[in-house]
This record gives structure tokens, sequence and C-alpha cells, in this order.
């Protein structure tokens, strides 16, 4: 049974940074994709990264480039989402996900396995 279980989310101001970490299980880790989605109040859930399982190609939408970053540690089965300079709009709960394909998705229905989200709260 696959299981990944987001943590490091908290109430940050803005301009702040978190880290967030997704620890998955039950999967071979080091070839899947990963990826990073987020849902706000009253919005549908979006793309935030992915990142390949060797960790060399890396997505990110638009309004989080440069910003965040993804990476993957697969000696401890982790995802990571640095996120800097923080905004209140990045207000919302953030899922990681696994996906079976080869290259990395931008499209939920791309991947299989979720975990159950971290809140992340950013003050103005």
């Amino acid at each position: 049974q696959v299981q990944l279980v987001e943590s490091g989310g908290k109430l940050v101001q803005a301009g702040g940074s978190l880290r967030l970490s997704c620890a998955a299980s039950g999967r071979t880790f080091n070839t899947y994709v990963m990826g990073w989605f987020r849902q706000a109040p009253g919005k549908e859930r979006e793309f935030v990264a992915a990142i390949s399982w060797t960790g060399r190609i890396t997505y990110y939408a638009d309004s989080m480039k440069g910003r965040f970053t993804i990476s993957r540690d697969n000696a401890k089965n982790t995802v990571y989402l640095q996120m800097n300079s923080l905004k209140p709009e990045d207000t919302a709960v953030y899922y990681c996900a696994t996906s079976p394909l080869s290259v990395a998705g931008t499209r939920e229905y791309e991947y299989d396995y979720w975990g159950q989200g971290t809140q992340v709260t950013v003050s103005s």
C-alpha cells in the first residue's frame, strides 16, 4: 500500500520561507515521478512542481518559478518543496503525489496516489 505523508506546513509571515516534506512508502520511490499540488479555499487544486525520478528534471508552475524549489532524496524516500518569498496568495493545503509516468506530469490525472495534505498559511 502506497502512503504519502506531508509535513512542514504552518503559519508564516509574507516574505518568509518554509520547507515541506513528503515521506513515501509502499512503492519503489526512486523510480517514480513526484509532484506537489495545492488547493486554496474556494479554488480548484493546482499544479505546483514536479520532479523526475532521478531528480534531474523539474517542472514548475509559472507563478512559483524562482520562488519554489522541488528536490528529492531517494535514499530517504522523501520529496521536498522549499518555498521562499511567500505571499498571502500561497495560502493553501499542499499535497504531494506520486506518478507512474516516466516524465514529470503537471496534470492531476497523471498521479495515482496522494497524501492528505499540509496547511500553509501566509499572513500579510
